[in-house]
């Protein structure tokens, strides 16, 4: 073996060993969708991206989503990402699409002042896209009205 190769090979070595911890991180979030914003711009409409990644509001009773009333599950429009059942949808008269509970472990939560009180805002695990806010004035069983934007979801029929 030449100096040369020698070298070559524990360099390759070395930069793979510093690179694991990032490659071990990566799978353990393997199911996480990262993308840069120009990505998303070039995958979801210029509403969808307000509302997903800017964290935007649509405008209350425009979403069909209000009268969807079909078996089926709600999924994220950034990454398809399965949000809530139609089995905890109701109508809370506030003109977005509301649920009562979203599935197990699709959601992450963070506290929002933007209109200086705090409110508890949600988005999609998955992709990290704002969905809506989470407010304590729901049906039982939970008492909790996941209160969404309805260009954040796409609609699944069973």
């Amino acid at each position: 073996m030449t100096r040369r190769h020698f070298l070559h090979h524990g360099v390759a070595v070395l930069a793979t060993a510093a690179a694991l911890p990032a490659i071990r991180a990566r799978a353990a979030t393997s199911d996480k969708i990262v993308k840069t914003r120009d990505e998303w711009r070039g995958t979801l409409t210029a509403e969808q991206f307000d509302i997903l990644r800017e964290e935007g509001t649509e405008a209350p009773f425009t979403s069909p989503l209000n009268h969807e009333k079909r078996k089926g599950t709600f999924v994220c429009a950034g990454c398809a990402a399965p949000l809530f059942t139609s089995d905890t949808k109701f109508d809370s008269g506030t003109g977005w699409p509301s649920f009562w509970a979203p599935i197990p472990g699709a959601l992450a939560t963070k506290v929002d002042y933007k209109l200086v009180y705090p409110r508890t805002e949600y988005h999609c695990r998955r992709c990290g896209g704002h969905q809506g806010h989470v407010f304590d004035d729901g049906p039982k069983p939970t008492g909790q009205r996941y209160c969404n934007n309805g260009i954040a979801l796409r609609f699944i029929p069973a």
